[in-house]
């Protein structure tokens, strides 16, 4: 067998490379609406027609992964230019995110759903919805590897009246509507026909129809007014000045900034804004505390946690938060330790990431267990670190567990001027909508902004200027459907995917 048995033939590139493009400018920074619902009718023709030009299921499948290969290595070109500050081998961890992890669910949606229709009589606009959103619900429970980076659904952010039926089956369920209107395209292009035109049109009456109902109805209150710091410290300068005295006195003057705005009740610095232990700094930690103390104001930072054996040689560490109370105390309440890790950087996949403690720039931070609701004065808050917004079950967590709110902290600098700062701010379009709670959101050089509970986003910063923001963070009396019931669509899609493949092994298609 060649080698050209598994390269993408001429026919295939075109319609790949036409989806990849439409995702492009469907998800953020473009955000246009309408390629989000015809951006995968090239990949269903590439389905169908394979079907009908009898190729195997196989064959199919390797259309799909190539289809995977394209729309990724588009919509995900940053990967290399953010891998860069790291490693030389940037290029390598590119090429295996989008060949090995990502890639290979497009090849899945494409075979099952190519099986299932080739065995059974079922229709497309059944089958493949539930399919892809399995194959979107795998890629959030991958281990390791996992990485639920921009879902179908969230290319609808830009218009979050849209989406609010999220707070009924979270983002899942805007991507099962959006991969179903996908299908109508292709039936009514293909075929020209208008009933599954009016069909998806009525959907959108409905949707739009629910969320300016919700908009209107939904009763939001204050909890407290939260300043965010944007320090705008680049990459290479955090790297090279971790150790000095300069970056911690520079996030001190810009909450004492923060602390003259009105009203303003809790700090938030960004991920890894201390970036060091605070063993090794207690007089850092002694000038956060003082400042919290003397400004009678919490606040929120970055920094690494320790957790030693009962040997100097066992000890895990942590991506963590910590929050400085009014009374200066970092310790009164337990650090959150960051739970879902960037593979690779942050830990090593499958293996002891000790084995690669000699190889700079090969994490092994460990996995945090613990989920805390910190409290102050005007309600709770919970703590999301970095890409954690694109976890909904974090978020759903601390909803259950009392939370009034959302303190989501990153480091997007080596993200640089790329797409990437723009698709990680807008997960928590839908975090927010899910859990009808309020976001402050503090990023190292932005974007730095706040999400209402109704998904719409106030105050968003810039890139790479130094910026301190405050605004009143809103929140909501009750708990949504989703928060009650958790991922019940991406549920319902895995066991509808399921039976779907069941059918298609005990039943020929007449």
């Amino acid at each position: 067998m060649s080698l050209r048995t598994f390269l993408p033939t001429r026919r295939e590139v075109l319609p790949a490379a036409l989806t990849a493009g439409l995702l492009f400018v469907a998800y953020p920074p473009l955000s246009l609406v309408l390629p989000s619902f015809v951006a995968m009718v090239p990949f269903l023709w590439a389905i169908e027609d394979g079907q009908a030009g009898g190729r195997s299921d196989g064959q199919i499948a390797w259309t799909g992964y190539w289809f995977g290969v394209f729309a990724n290595g588009v919509v995900l070109y940053w990967i290399v230019i953010a891998l860069w500050h790291f490693t030389p081998l940037s290029l390598a961890g590119y090429l295996a995110a989008i060949f090995v992890v990502l890639a290979p669910g497009w090849a899945l949606a494409a075979w099952t759903t190519a099986r299932v229709r080739r065995r059974t009589s079922l229709p497309l606009w059944l089958v493949f919805p539930f399919v892809w959103t399995a194959v979107e619900w795998l890629a959030g429970h991958l281990g390791d590897v996992r990485f639920p980076w921009l879902g179908l659904g969230n290319s609808l952010v830009r218009v979050p009246t849209l989406v609010q039926f999220a707070d009924l089956g979270g983002a899942r369920s805007v991507t099962l509507w959006v991969a179903w209107a996908n299908v109508m395209a292709a039936v009514a292009l293909r075929r020209r026909a208008w009933r599954p035109v009016v069909a998806f049109a009525a959907t959108v009456v409905l949707a739009l129809g629910y969320g300016v109902w919700r908009e209107l109805t939904i009763e939001m209150r204050p909890v407290t007014t939260v300043a965010v710091v944007q320090p705008n410290v680049g990459f290479k300068e955090k790297r090279d000045n971790r150790e000095n005295d300069s970056l911690v006195q520079e996030l001190l003057a810009l909450t004492r900034r923060a602390d003259s705005i009105p009203r303003v009740r809790l700090v938030a610095w960004p991920e890894a804004a201390v970036a060091e232990y605070f063993f090794r700094h207690p007089d850092w930690e002694g000038w956060i505390g003082d400042l919290a103390r003397e400004t009678r104001t919490p606040i929120v930072t970055g920094a690494l946690d320790v957790e030693w054996g009962k040997t100097p040689d066992a000890y895990e560490y942590y991506n963590a938060a910590f929050v400085f109370d009014s009374a200066g105390s970092g310790r009164s309440q337990p650090s959150y330790r960051k739970t879902y890790l960037v593979p690779i950087v942050e830990r090593v996949p499958f293996v002891n990431p000790r084995w690669f403690g000699n190889l700079k720039y090969f994490g092994g931070f460990g996995h945090g267990d613990r989920f805390p609701v910190y409290r102050i004065a005007e309600g709770g808050f919970g703590i999301l670190i970095c890409y954690e917004s694109a976890f909904e079950d974090l978020a759903r967590r601390y909803r259950r567990d009392g939370a009034d709110f959302l303190v989501n902290i990153t480091n997007d600098a080596w993200f640089g001027r790329t797409a990437a700062p723009y698709q990680h701010a807008s997960h928590l379009v839908m975090r927010a909508i899910e859990t009808r709670m309020g976001i402050a959101r503090a990023a190292n050089t932005g974007i730095s902004e706040f999400v209402d509970p109704l998904g719409r986003t106030h105050q968003a910063t810039p890139l790479f200027e130094e910026r301190v923001e405050a605004r009143e963070v809103l929140t909501t009396e009750g708990r949504t459907l989703y928060v009650r019931f958790g991922d019940w669509v991406g549920a319902l899609a895995l066991a509808g995917a399921a039976a779907l493949l069941i059918a298609a092994f005990v039943r020929t298609r007449p």
